[in-house]
């Protein structure tokens, strides 16, 4: 009973007790009065009614405000005390407000400050915790940093399909695979939504009764690429796979599995390439039959019939003249293909010009035997390019300089110029023609007895650059320049960021998940601990969504495990169609430009759907976001039908006494910092902390399922609150 129903009981007991009272009085003294003096005194009261109800009256509003100042002075700090020490044994960083008699403020004071000395005994704890465990958690970062950065996708699953791990190779094959341009895999999402069941499950038994301690599968995704899938058992705590396991050991929790690992490869392009090449050999093979035919029976013809005539001699010749030309015409057609080939799954990474340089220094040095020296080298350049074709093509030219011009030195200097870098590869003393210049461009690169059929101008042309001659008459000099593509500040500072992203541990996995599911019960007899959540936000034009306001911004994050995974985000501006109101820009910042050319909600709405599939959804205020969600169903045939809990009205639960149930103050409330306030994704993830906070608390009020949780929810008074 929450403290406003009880301050409303007592008024109209203390009332009731009143007019008991007064009727009570009246009875006893009426019944010792004779006849004559009853009838004056009913004549008395008769006359004078009005001002007794008057006084009456009078006297129950006074006990009305008197229990009120009693029940906000007396009541109410010790209630919302009791509340914010609930609150503290969550967030210990908090504190109870002192407020209430001078009594109530000094125990108040002084919970504080046991609160304090508690919290200081709990650091020290936890700092010896952290110093301990230093070395366990460097070997699980150590793990996760290398899984993550494995240049194969790697997914672990528990026996249900669940995934407990993926890197970010897995991420990005299976990006956008969910068919709605949203990423399929997530922790605690079904593996089964990216490959077939039935795939899984043939390789598990395959393992089990051939004593194979791996499988191989290939599958198709739905965007078309071809992966090459490993599927190894992993084993029960304690327990191996041996080879020598006895047959039919069963599958599953049956051979001592607690899950399995998939190792993928993105086979597409291996696979595309490999294809050209034997098509490649197998046209030059058929092609060169003919030819090589008549050149071996002219050749034949010729040897056998020495004494045959001039003009049958000159005949036969030129046969072996233009059969040779074309054998010659298609193998340096077939070169050419397979050089585009080999162009075409070359890989592009960024990297600094610096490094380029002294890569090429040490190459030039070690290949060619010629001292290499730096001048003018611009150190914040960055470049995307593949750099050991680059390096083979700046070796090749200083060989050919070495051995057709005796060059002894080489200089290179790398300069910028808006969007293009210049890496020069200098030499003094000799200049050449610019036919002689663009022979060695054309001809496939040969250095230190290493072929390639690719020459300069392809790998210039297969990053994206140009290379050219030029003289320096003043100083005596030439250069080759190669001009490359600059990486934006904006990309350079991207790759930055994420190569200091591999000293942090990525979240991509929890191992927690390998834990079994009560999966048999119905989902509202589920333990809210155990349950998947998607807590989201809208942005929208205005505040009345049966008016027409419309949604332009939803952000979401996933909660796994009672874990927060920021990882797992869906943020997506959506174009409303209509104009903006300047008083929601105020608020949210979204501005016409910005949701021009973003996608409809028609099409965000399916990505969203997708995104939320198979949890239980969570907001602050959800009637308001809900309410624009369920205008759009005739519209879209997108119904969100899954259950929701708002952080809200949980809140008016756990703290029925408080004055403000706004995210700020239930933020604050809860020790969680409130960072990007008014953006749909910043939103989603200040409740999600709110609500994973919150979780413990519920326990605490005997909430453990989500039928408990939206059963109190419903009952308090602001779940009337209709949009």
């Amino acid at each position: 009973m929450s403290s406003q129903v009880k301050l409303i009981t007592a008024v109209v007991v203390a009332c009731g007790f009143l007019w008991a009272v007064l009727l009570a009085a009246g009875g006893v003294i009426g019944s010792g009065l004779e006849a004559q003096e009853q009838a004056l005194l009913a004549a008395v009261f008769e006359r004078r009614l009005g001002a007794l109800l008057m006084i009456v009256f009078v006297a129950c509003v006074f006990l009305f405000l008197m229990l009120r100042a009693a029940h906000e002075f007396l009541v109410l700090p010790p209630a919302r005390a009791a509340e914010e020490a609930r609150a503290m044994l969550e967030e210990p960083s908090t504190r109870l407000t002192v407020q209430g008699s001078r009594e109530l403020q000094a125990l108040l004071v002084t919970v504080n400050r046991l609160a304090e000395q508690h919290q200081a005994r709990d650091e020290d704890i936890e700092v010896r915790i952290g110093a301990a465990n230093a070395a366990a958690e460097a070997d699980r970062n150590r793990f996760a940093v290398l899984m993550s950065e494995l240049a194969q996708g790697v997914i672990v699953c528990n026996l249900d399909g669940r995934v407990l791990l993926y890197n970010r190779r897995a991420r990005a094959i299976f990006a956008g695979s969910s068919g709605h341009g949203m990423a399929a895999l997530g922790l605690g999402r079904s593996i089964y939504g990216i490959f077939d069941r039935h795939l899984i499950a043939y390789a598990l038994e395959n393992i089990d009764t051939r004593r194979r301690t791996h499988r191989h599968f290939v599958a198709v995704t739905e965007s078309g690429r071809l992966l090459r899938v490993l599927v190894a058992p992993i084993p029960e705590a304690g327990a191996a796979i041996e080879d020598g396991a006895e047959d039919g050991v069963g599958t599953g929790a049956e051979a001592g599995f607690s899950g399995y690992m998939t190792m993928i490869e993105d086979m597409t392009e291996t696979f595309d390439s490999e294809s050209t090449r034997d098509q490649l050999l197998q046209d030059l093979t058929e092609s060169s039959r003919g030819p090589v035919a008549s050149l071996r029976a002219a050749a034949e013809t010729l040897y056998d019939y020495a004494d045959m005539s001039a003009e049958e001699h000159r005949r036969f010749l030129e046969v072996v003249r233009d059969e040779a030309g074309s054998l010659a015409g298609r193998v340096e057609t077939a070169a050419r293909t397979y050089a585009a080939v080999l162009k075409s799954r070359w890989p592009l990474e960024e990297m600094l010009g610096s490094d380029l340089l002294m890569a090429a220094c040490r190459r030039i040095a070690d290949r060619c035997s010629l001292p290499v020296s730096l001048e003018d080298v611009d150190t914040e350049v960055w470049v995307k390019v593949d750099g050991f074709s680059l390096l083979q093509a700046m070796t090749y030219l200083a060989a050919r300089l070495r051995d057709e011009y005796q060059i002894k030195e080489i200089s290179l200097r790398l300069s910028r110029d808006g969007a293009m870098a210049h890496v020069d590869l200098i030499w003094s003393g000799v200049f050449m023609s610019t036919e002689t210049v663009m022979h060695w461009e054309l001809d496939p690169m040969t250095v230190a007895g290493e072929s390639s059929p690719l020459t300069v101008r392809d790998v210039v042309e297969r990053n994206g650059g140009e290379v050219w001659f030029q003289r320096d008459r003043a100083s005596h000099r030439a250069f080759f320049r190669f001009l490359l593509p600059v990486v934006s500040e904006q990309a350079a500072s991207s790759s930055a960021a994420e190569t200091a992203m591999v000293d942090s541990r990525p979240e991509f996995y929890d191992f927690d998940l390998f834990k079994g599911e009560e999966t048999g019960l119905a989902l509202d007899d589920r333990l809210l601990a155990q349950l998947t959540y998607t807590a989201f936000d809208t942005e929208t034009t205005g505040l009345d969504p049966s008016a027409g306001d419309e949604i332009i911004q939803i952000g979401a994050v996933r909660i796994v495990n009672r874990r927060l995974l920021r990882q797992e985000s869906f943020e997506q501006l959506i174009d409303p169609q209509r104009s903006l109101p300047a008083q929601s820009v105020k608020i949210h910042g979204i501005t016409a430009d910005m949701l021009s050319g973003q996608p409809p909600i028609g099409r965000v709405l399916p990505m969203f759907r997708a995104f939320v599939a198979d949890t239980v959804l969570v907001a602050h205020n959800a009637a308001f976001d809900m309410r624009f969600l369920e205008l759009k169903e005739a519209s879209t045939g997108i119904r969100f039908d899954r259950p929701v809990l708002d952080t809200f009205l949980l809140s008016a639960v756990l703290f029925p006494n408080q004055e403000s149930h706004r995210l700020e103050a239930i933020a604050q409330r809860l020790g969680v910092s409130v960072l990007g306030r008014h953006t749909a994704v910043g939103d989603a993830i200040v409740t999600a902390e709110v609500f994973l906070k919150m979780l413990p608390l519920l326990v605490d009020r005997g909430i453990r399922t989500l039928g408990e949780a939206r059963e109190a929810s419903e009952k308090t008074y602001h779940a009337r609150i209709h949009y």
